[in-house]
């Protein structure tokens, strides 16, 4: 008999499972399928492919807090938009679901929405959105979500790769520019007056 051990994965590792059926379910099933699987974060492409995304490690979790924390005060300061963290979901306009690590959305946006849809996910593109790679993501998967986000209208994108120490930043109609091992973030011009210090995300110990 395997030992229930053995069946329990790894910390941040991939959860592989055959999902091919539901590939063409409706945009209100597959919300469905993710209320019915709460303890998962569900993604779903474009061309309907469904990725189970592994929990977080500590130090992953650790600066997606410090991420969330700094935009979450800044937007609470500006007072033009909304930011949410990792367990909100949009739905793109090409069809894709995505669950970025932080986003956030102007207010003019929300208004022309009504209120049913902020319970469900929203369907939009953020204008800024930030990935945070683990461990265990691709790189070559989060530069196509950062180009898949400006695609569906994100006017900045933040891609932050602890591990390498860079930034990625991009904006629409521009090369994505590489920063290696800012100090700080600054959202500007888009963004006005925000600011991100990343010395917890250089951090090897805690």
């Amino acid at each position: 008999m395997t030992a229930t051990r053995d069946l329990v994965p790894a910390p941040e590792a991939w959860i592989e499972l055959d999902l091919s059926p539901l590939a063409h379910i409706s945009a209100d099933a597959f919300f469905a399928l993710c209320q019915a699987n709460p303890t998962l974060r569900l993604e779903r492409s474009a061309s309907g492919e469904i990725t189970v995304m592994p929990p977080a490690g500590f130090a992953t979790g650790h600066r997606n807090i410090v991420l969330a924390t700094a935009i979450q005060n800044w937007a609470a300061r500006d007072g033009t938009g909304i930011a949410v963290d990792s367990s909100a979901g949009f739905q793109l306009p090409n069809g894709a679901t995505r669950s970025p690590d932080v986003a956030w959305i102007r207010r003019e946006r929300l208004a022309n929405l009504p209120a049913s849809a902020t319970e469900r996910f929203l369907p939009l593109c953020p204008d800024f959105v930030v990935e945070l790679r683990s461990p265990h993501d691709r790189t070559a998967t989060l530069r196509a979500k950062m180009a898949e986000y400006l695609a569906n209208g994100a006017q900045l994108g933040w891609l932050i790769d602890p591990g390498a120490r860079t930034v990625t930043v991009y904006r629409p109609g521009t090369r994505p520019e590489r920063l290696q091992s800012p100090e700080r973030l600054s959202g500007e011009p888009e963004l006005a007056g925000l600011v991100v210090e990343l010395a917890d995300m250089w951090r090897a110990g805690f």
